[in-house]
Protein backbone atom coordinates (compact mmCIF):
# COMPACT_ATOMS: atom_id res chain seq x y z
CA UNK A 1 0.00 0.00 0.00
CA UNK A 2 1.18 3.74 0.13
CA UNK A 3 3.68 4.87 2.21
CA UNK A 4 1.37 7.66 3.15
CA UNK A 5 -1.77 5.67 4.08
CA UNK A 6 0.81 2.72 6.28
CA UNK A 7 1.07 3.77 9.85
CA UNK A 8 4.54 3.10 10.91
CA UNK A 9 3.77 2.45 14.36
CA UNK A 10 5.11 -1.11 15.05
CA UNK A 11 4.75 -2.31 18.54
CA UNK A 12 5.40 -5.42 21.05
CA UNK A 13 2.67 -6.62 23.44
CA UNK A 14 3.81 -6.39 26.87
CA UNK A 15 6.62 -8.90 28.10
CA UNK A 16 5.38 -9.59 31.40
CA UNK A 17 3.21 -12.94 30.44
CA UNK A 18 5.96 -13.85 28.25
CA UNK A 19 8.56 -13.90 31.14
CA UNK A 20 5.97 -15.47 33.43
CA UNK A 21 5.93 -18.19 31.11
CA UNK A 22 9.51 -18.48 29.35
CA UNK A 23 11.82 -17.07 32.13
CA UNK A 24 9.32 -17.82 35.22
CA UNK A 25 9.28 -14.53 36.27
CA UNK A 26 6.28 -13.22 38.15
CA UNK A 27 3.91 -10.57 36.85
CA UNK A 28 4.86 -6.53 37.89
CA UNK A 29 1.86 -5.03 40.60
CA UNK A 30 1.34 -1.43 40.65
CA UNK A 31 3.36 0.43 42.81
CA UNK A 32 3.30 4.32 44.54
CA UNK A 33 4.67 6.71 41.77
CA UNK A 34 4.43 10.10 41.14
CA UNK A 35 1.97 11.41 39.18
CA UNK A 36 2.51 12.69 35.45
CA UNK A 37 5.57 14.80 35.26
CA UNK A 38 7.34 16.10 32.15
CA UNK A 39 10.91 14.58 32.55
CA UNK A 40 11.46 10.94 33.98
CA UNK A 41 14.33 9.93 36.59
CA UNK A 42 16.51 7.18 34.81
CA UNK A 43 18.00 3.68 35.35
CA UNK A 44 21.25 4.69 35.36
CA UNK A 45 22.23 0.93 34.41
CA UNK A 46 20.28 1.43 31.13
CA UNK A 47 19.35 5.12 30.79
CA UNK A 48 15.72 3.66 30.00
CA UNK A 49 13.18 5.24 32.33
CA UNK A 50 11.68 2.05 34.30
CA UNK A 51 12.98 -1.36 34.80
CA UNK A 52 9.87 -2.69 33.99
CA UNK A 53 9.08 -1.88 30.40
CA UNK A 54 6.13 -3.93 28.99
CA UNK A 55 5.84 -2.63 25.55
CA UNK A 56 7.91 -0.95 22.99
CA UNK A 57 6.87 1.17 19.30
CA UNK A 58 8.36 2.67 17.34
CA UNK A 59 7.02 6.04 14.40
CA UNK A 60 9.31 5.32 11.25
CA UNK A 61 7.55 8.66 9.69
CA UNK A 62 8.85 10.55 13.28
CA UNK A 63 10.91 8.42 14.72
CA UNK A 64 9.48 8.44 17.94
CA UNK A 65 10.15 5.77 20.40
CA UNK A 66 7.92 5.03 23.43
CA UNK A 67 7.86 2.57 26.48
CA UNK A 68 4.92 1.50 28.07
CA UNK A 69 6.14 0.80 31.74
CA UNK A 70 4.88 -0.22 34.80
CA UNK A 71 5.26 3.57 35.24
CA UNK A 72 3.19 4.78 32.12
CA UNK A 73 4.31 5.56 28.63
CA UNK A 74 7.57 7.69 28.00
CA UNK A 75 8.52 9.19 24.67
CA UNK A 76 12.13 7.98 24.91
CA UNK A 77 12.91 10.08 22.01
CA UNK A 78 13.41 13.28 23.83
CA UNK A 79 15.99 13.87 26.29
CA UNK A 80 15.72 13.23 29.30
CA UNK A 81 12.57 10.62 28.25
CA UNK A 82 8.99 12.76 29.01
CA UNK A 83 6.32 11.05 30.85
CA UNK A 84 3.03 11.22 28.38
CA UNK A 85 -0.40 11.03 29.92
CA UNK A 86 -0.83 9.84 33.84
CA UNK A 87 0.43 6.89 35.60
CA UNK A 88 -0.74 3.49 35.08
CA UNK A 89 0.75 0.48 34.60
CA UNK A 90 0.64 -0.87 31.05
CA UNK A 91 0.74 -4.57 31.64
CA UNK A 92 -0.72 -5.03 27.38
CA UNK A 93 0.34 -2.00 25.08
CA UNK A 94 0.12 -2.01 21.11
CA UNK A 95 -0.75 0.63 18.66
CA UNK A 96 -3.77 0.67 16.25
CA UNK A 97 -4.23 1.30 12.50
CA UNK A 98 -4.28 5.29 12.50
CA UNK A 99 -1.41 7.53 13.62
CA UNK A 100 -1.78 7.83 17.58
CA UNK A 101 -4.10 4.98 18.22
CA UNK A 102 -3.30 2.57 21.12
CA UNK A 103 -4.39 0.11 23.31
CA UNK A 104 -3.48 -0.79 26.57
CA UNK A 105 -4.69 -2.91 29.44
CA UNK A 106 -3.02 -3.13 32.97
CA UNK A 107 -3.88 -1.15 36.37
CA UNK A 108 -4.31 2.06 37.63
CA UNK A 109 -1.74 4.30 39.01
CA UNK A 110 -1.92 6.43 41.88
CA UNK A 111 -4.32 9.67 41.05
CA UNK A 112 -6.28 7.14 38.76
CA UNK A 113 -9.74 6.75 37.96
CA UNK A 114 -9.79 4.07 36.20
CA UNK A 115 -10.78 0.93 37.67
CA UNK A 116 -8.56 -2.44 38.41
CA UNK A 117 -7.90 -3.83 36.47
CA UNK A 118 -7.86 -1.52 33.37
CA UNK A 119 -9.79 -3.84 30.91
CA UNK A 120 -9.18 -2.38 27.53
CA UNK A 121 -8.75 1.10 27.10
CA UNK A 122 -7.86 3.19 23.87
CA UNK A 123 -5.86 6.63 23.10
CA UNK A 124 -6.68 8.70 20.16
CA UNK A 125 -4.06 11.26 20.94
CA UNK A 126 -0.74 9.37 21.16
CA UNK A 127 -1.02 8.31 25.21
CA UNK A 128 -2.28 11.71 26.56
CA UNK A 129 -5.57 10.44 27.49
CA UNK A 130 -7.59 7.16 27.58
CA UNK A 131 -11.08 6.00 27.37
CA UNK A 132 -12.05 3.15 28.61
CA UNK A 133 -13.37 0.46 26.05
CA UNK A 134 -14.82 -2.60 27.92
CA UNK A 135 -14.13 -5.34 30.40
CA UNK A 136 -13.24 -2.84 33.62
CA UNK A 137 -12.95 -4.43 36.69
CA UNK A 138 -12.62 -8.09 34.45
CA UNK A 139 -9.51 -8.11 32.36
CA UNK A 140 -5.97 -7.26 32.61
CA UNK A 141 -4.40 -8.25 29.02
CA UNK A 142 -1.09 -9.38 29.38
CA UNK A 143 -0.74 -10.00 25.70
CA UNK A 144 -2.23 -7.73 23.40
CA UNK A 145 -2.31 -6.86 19.74
CA UNK A 146 -4.34 -5.13 17.11
CA UNK A 147 -5.44 -6.93 14.08
CA UNK A 148 -6.97 -5.48 10.54
CA UNK A 149 -10.32 -7.08 11.94
CA UNK A 150 -9.86 -5.94 15.42
CA UNK A 151 -8.27 -6.76 18.43
CA UNK A 152 -6.78 -10.09 19.63
CA UNK A 153 -5.99 -9.96 23.58
CA UNK A 154 -5.17 -12.65 26.26
CA UNK A 155 -5.86 -12.46 30.18
CA UNK A 156 -6.50 -15.87 30.97
CA UNK A 157 -8.87 -16.66 27.87
CA UNK A 158 -7.36 -15.89 24.37
CA UNK A 159 -10.47 -13.58 23.58
CA UNK A 160 -10.98 -11.58 19.64
CA UNK A 161 -13.26 -8.01 19.53
CA UNK A 162 -13.96 -6.65 16.32
CA UNK A 163 -13.98 -3.40 18.03
CA UNK A 164 -12.77 -3.57 21.50
CA UNK A 165 -15.89 -3.51 23.43
CA UNK A 166 -17.52 -6.90 22.32
CA UNK A 167 -15.57 -9.94 22.78
CA UNK A 168 -15.86 -13.74 21.25
CA UNK A 169 -13.58 -16.02 23.38
CA UNK A 170 -11.57 -18.47 21.29
CA UNK A 171 -10.98 -22.18 22.30
CA UNK A 172 -7.29 -22.51 22.10
CA UNK A 173 -5.17 -24.88 23.57
CA UNK A 174 -2.28 -22.97 24.38
CA UNK A 175 -0.54 -19.68 26.56
CA UNK A 176 0.24 -16.96 24.90
CA UNK A 177 3.43 -15.67 26.14
CA UNK A 178 3.12 -12.49 23.60
CA UNK A 179 0.80 -11.83 20.58
CA UNK A 180 1.75 -10.06 17.32
CA UNK A 181 0.29 -8.58 14.13
CA UNK A 182 0.24 -6.02 11.54
CA UNK A 183 -2.98 -3.46 11.83
CA UNK A 184 -3.43 -4.11 7.93
CA UNK A 185 -3.35 -7.74 7.91
CA UNK A 186 -5.19 -10.56 9.73
CA UNK A 187 -1.97 -12.82 10.74
CA UNK A 188 -1.57 -12.67 13.99
CA UNK A 189 1.06 -14.86 16.09
CA UNK A 190 1.06 -15.98 19.09
CA UNK A 191 4.60 -17.39 21.03
CA UNK A 192 4.49 -20.30 23.08
CA UNK A 193 6.61 -22.93 24.70
CA UNK A 194 5.97 -25.20 22.02
CA UNK A 195 6.38 -22.61 18.99
CA UNK A 196 4.94 -20.26 17.40
CA UNK A 197 1.29 -20.39 16.72
CA UNK A 198 -0.41 -18.77 13.58
CA UNK A 199 -3.71 -17.29 12.63
CA UNK A 200 -4.36 -15.92 9.38
CA UNK A 201 -7.97 -14.91 10.13
CA UNK A 202 -7.83 -12.24 12.62
CA UNK A 203 -6.92 -15.24 16.16
CA UNK A 204 -9.99 -17.12 15.32
CA UNK A 205 -8.49 -20.31 14.63
CA UNK A 206 -5.00 -21.52 15.26
CA UNK A 207 -2.07 -23.74 13.12
CA UNK A 208 0.94 -24.26 14.98
CA UNK A 209 3.87 -23.51 12.71
CA UNK A 210 6.18 -26.58 11.53
CA UNK A 211 10.00 -25.99 12.77
CA UNK A 212 9.70 -22.85 14.67
CA UNK A 213 12.21 -21.82 17.17
CA UNK A 214 10.54 -21.04 20.72
CA UNK A 215 9.98 -17.47 20.39
CA UNK A 216 9.59 -15.08 23.76
CA UNK A 217 9.38 -12.16 22.01
CA UNK A 218 7.39 -11.45 18.34
CA UNK A 219 6.77 -8.03 16.52
CA UNK A 220 5.62 -7.24 12.59
CA UNK A 221 7.95 -4.74 10.65
CA UNK A 222 4.45 -5.06 8.01
CA UNK A 223 2.10 -7.46 6.58
CA UNK A 224 4.73 -9.94 5.54
CA UNK A 225 7.77 -9.47 7.54
CA UNK A 226 8.21 -10.43 11.34
CA UNK A 227 10.94 -10.53 13.71
CA UNK A 228 11.17 -12.73 17.13
CA UNK A 229 13.29 -12.61 19.69
CA UNK A 230 14.46 -16.14 21.74
CA UNK A 231 14.85 -16.34 25.75
CA UNK A 232 18.90 -16.56 25.24
CA UNK A 233 18.20 -13.14 22.96
CA UNK A 234 18.66 -15.03 19.50
CA UNK A 235 17.08 -12.95 16.61
CA UNK A 236 14.85 -14.36 13.60
CA UNK A 237 13.08 -13.23 10.65
CA UNK A 238 10.65 -14.54 8.50
CA UNK A 239 9.40 -12.91 4.92
CA UNK A 240 6.12 -14.55 4.91
CA UNK A 241 3.84 -13.78 7.86
CA UNK A 242 5.50 -16.10 10.69
CA UNK A 243 4.85 -19.40 8.53
CA UNK A 244 9.30 -19.87 8.13
CA UNK A 245 11.77 -18.15 10.35
CA UNK A 246 15.85 -17.39 9.85
CA UNK A 247 17.88 -16.88 12.96
CA UNK A 248 19.87 -13.21 11.76
CA UNK A 249 21.60 -12.39 15.11
CA UNK A 250 21.33 -12.13 18.89
CA UNK A 251 20.92 -9.44 21.10
CA UNK A 252 23.32 -9.24 24.27
CA UNK A 253 21.22 -8.78 27.39
CA UNK A 254 18.19 -9.83 28.64
CA UNK A 255 15.83 -8.25 26.52
CA UNK A 256 12.34 -6.60 27.57
CA UNK A 257 10.60 -5.62 24.60
CA UNK A 258 10.70 -5.30 20.50
CA UNK A 259 9.83 -3.56 17.63
CA UNK A 260 10.46 -3.50 13.73
CA UNK A 261 9.68 -0.99 11.18
CA UNK A 262 10.04 -1.59 7.10
CA UNK A 263 13.63 -0.22 6.32
CA UNK A 264 14.66 2.17 3.65
CA UNK A 265 16.22 -0.55 2.45
CA UNK A 266 15.78 -4.49 2.05
CA UNK A 267 16.03 -4.98 5.55
CA UNK A 268 13.44 -3.68 8.23
CA UNK A 269 14.79 -2.13 11.09
CA UNK A 270 14.74 -3.59 14.81
CA UNK A 271 14.62 -1.84 18.43
CA UNK A 272 14.85 -3.65 21.54
CA UNK A 273 15.10 -2.32 25.12
CA UNK A 274 17.34 -4.80 26.99
CA UNK A 275 18.90 -4.61 30.71
CA UNK A 276 21.89 -2.47 29.00
CA UNK A 277 19.50 -0.14 27.31
CA UNK A 278 18.42 0.59 23.81
CA UNK A 279 19.94 -0.98 21.24
CA UNK A 280 18.97 -1.18 17.42
CA UNK A 281 19.10 -2.85 14.67
CA UNK A 282 19.35 -1.62 10.63
CA UNK A 283 20.26 -5.05 8.98
CA UNK A 284 17.40 -7.14 10.19
CA UNK A 285 18.60 -8.45 13.24
CA UNK A 286 21.93 -9.23 12.50
CA UNK A 287 23.78 -6.42 14.80
CA UNK A 288 22.63 -3.90 17.39
CA UNK A 289 23.99 -1.20 18.43
CA UNK A 290 23.16 1.83 21.10
CA UNK A 291 20.21 3.75 20.12
CA UNK A 292 20.57 7.62 19.68
CA UNK A 293 16.83 7.79 20.94
CA UNK A 294 18.33 7.66 24.75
Amino acid sequence: MPAHTFNRYRSASAAAAATALLLTIAACTPAASPAASTAAPTNSATGLPSSHIHGLTVNRETDQVLLATHDGLYDVTAHPATKIGGTNDLMGFTAGADQGVFYASGHPGPGSDLPNPMGLIKSTDGGKSWEQLSRQGESDFHALTSAKSGIVAFDGTLRTSPDGKTWSAVAARFIPAALAADPFSDTVLATTRDGVQRSTDGGKTWVLAPATPVIQFVTFASPAEAIGVEPDGSVHYSADGGATWSRTGRIEGQVHAIAAVEGSGPNPWVWAATSAGLVVSTDGGATFRPSDAV
